[in-house]
């Protein structure tokens, strides 16, 4: 499908009036020069946020005997902040088309550095919460920044060089993060783990606010509180109840969990309406003409199925290392390293392959990796070694080192200019969506046939083992699927950044 014509009017004086931040020249300039930095520095800021994301998570049980708060009240911290970036995404394409570049980085790492302060200082849970939301406020934005920006930039021909680095920041932070979280643990309180972000963050936001360069044009747009509200209704209830899915299982959730499932279908049911509606007149929240192009549609699929079966298994492992092979928390941070630097530094190759041969040869393969890896954990018991796991995790990280690149220059490279900002938006949504969904799926697959076993008189190490083959066992078999699918991938028709960029 062309994408030529899935690009929207050009925007009249009843829409708003563009308002010009740069001129063409200045881009050109940017492009050839100052773009490296200006990335660069992007990447760097982005890698700090995601960073901190996967810090807190062997984090908690210290947080809970610190802060004497049980697990149900500590796991806000982590459902929180996957809360809050649900509701701020999909809010970023038209944030991004308002506000200039540097602006939105600026208030970005300004609120994630306030966070990070408030969390490290935090006298109780409260505060530590807030400074979690307050994080997420500025993690929100930065991934969708950094990729608007490279797409408004670097010319197709590098594009899979670029996302390739993109990939790298996404997957070497979360592989390092919890190993970092590990040492400071061992070495100092769990306040250090902000200490030891906020000098870092705060470095990058005084060199971004002097350096980043405005490399897009911004216009005046209307922002729809009606789809504000759906929004929050939507992907927050979502969100919500999928995280829920696991201490409902156990009885301890705080609300039924229809309650928030049924919200927030509903609200997603009207967002999508009321999305649909305002795109006639370039005024929509989240523009969801991407999906109308098949190159993104079966990208995007893709990738979700993909981050699902990642971010199950990954949820699922230290339980299955520290639970049934009864290892300490560093080791298991340690054990996950070699297979996160692995899909990092994979991924800077598997660019530059794109670029010449297109997403199949890397994707098809890819995913039969990832498939065969996921097939191999579901042999994984109590007698395991600790090699086999390393290695199926390595087979696990290699396999999504080899598709994510190529998936997300696919996705966004097949669509026009204009839509830049908002496929970056849905990208970053249903990777959190596909994320929640596959660590409630993975946690409530290892609860239920744990209880079962333990219930038919199965030691606790015999029962986890048994709930981590089912939870593993699913995420093998939908990576079948996603074998079927990967079939269908093609190169993105477009084949051009768009050089013109109206001014009215």
């Amino acid at each position: 499908m062309s994408t030529s014509s899935l690009a929207p009017a050009d925007h009249d004086d009843e829409a708003g009036t563009d308002t010009v931040d740069v001129d063409a020249h200045t881009i050109d300039e940017v492009t050839s020069g100052g773009m490296s930095l200006v990335i660069g520095l992007l990447m760097v800021s982005t890698f700090v946020v995601i960073l901190n994301e996967t810090l807190m998570g062997v984090a908690l049980p210290t947080l809970m005997d610190g802060l004497s708060i049980s697990a149900s009240t500590a796991q806000w911290l982590s459902t929180g902040f996957m809360l809050t970036m649900a509701v701020v995404i999909p809010a970023t394409g038209i944030l991004l088309e308002r506000f200039t570049s540097r602006t939105m980085f600026t208030a970005a790492m300004s609120l994630f550095s306030v966070g990070t302060l408030l969390a490290a200082v935090a006298p109780g849970f409260g505060v530590l919460m807030v400074g979690r939301v307050v994080q997420a406020g500025g993690t929100a934005v930065m991934i969708p920044l950094l990729m608007t920006t490279v797409l408004n930039t670097v010319p197709p021909a590098r594009r899979g060089q670029m996302m390739g680095l993109i990939s790298v920041v996404i997957g070497v932070a979360p592989a390092i993060g919890p190993t970092i979280s590990g040492l400071i643990l061992e070495l100092a309180g769990w306040r250090w783990i902000f200490w030891f972000v906020l000098p870092i963050s705060l470095l990058s936001l005084a060199i971004g606010a002097r350096r980043i360069e405005n490399v897009t044009l911004t216009r005046d747009v209307g922002v729809d509180l009606a789809s504000i509200v759906l929004s929050v209704l939507a992907f927050g209830g979502l969100i919500y109840g999928l995280a829920s899915i696991g201490e409902s299982a156990s009885g301890e959730a705080p609300v039924p969990l229809w309650l928030p499932l049924t919200v927030g279908g509903l609200a997603l049911v009207g967002f999508v309406g009321r999305q649909l509606q305002l795109q006639r007149g370039d005024r929509a929240l989240l523009d969801l003409r991407p999906f109308t192009n098949g190159t993104f549609s079966i990208s995007i699929t893709l990738m979700a199925l993909s981050m699902l079966t990642l971010f199950g298994a990954l949820i699922i492992l230290p339980i299955y290392l520290q639970t049934v092979l009864d290892l300490s928390t560093l080791t298991t941070g340690l054990m996950l390293l070699p297979g996160g630097l692995v899909m990092g530094l994979t991924a800077p190759f598997v660019g530059r392959a794109f670029d010449r041969v297109g997403p199949r040869p890397l994707v098809i393969p890819g995913v039969v990796v990832i498939s065969a890896s996921l097939w191999a954990m579901t042999m994984l018991d109590e007698h395991s070694s600790e090699g086999f796991v390393i290695a199926t995790h390595l087979g696990l990280s290699l396999g999504f080192g080899m598709m994510l690149t190529p998936l997300m220059t696919s996705a966004l490279g097949s669509l026009s200019q204009s839509l830049y900002s908002h496929g970056s938006a849905i990208v970053s949504t249903i990777q959190q969506l596909a994320g929640a969904a596959g660590t409630a799926l993975f946690i409530t697959l290892l609860a239920t046939r744990s209880a079962a076993e333990e219930a038919d008189g199965a030691s606790e190490t015999v029962a986890a083992s048994g709930g981590v083959h089912a939870a593993l066992l699913c995420g093998a078999v939908i990576s079948v699927t996603a074998i079927v699918l990967s079939l269908f991938i093609r190169r993105p028709e477009r084949a051009a950044v768009d050089t013109s960029l109206p001014v009215h």
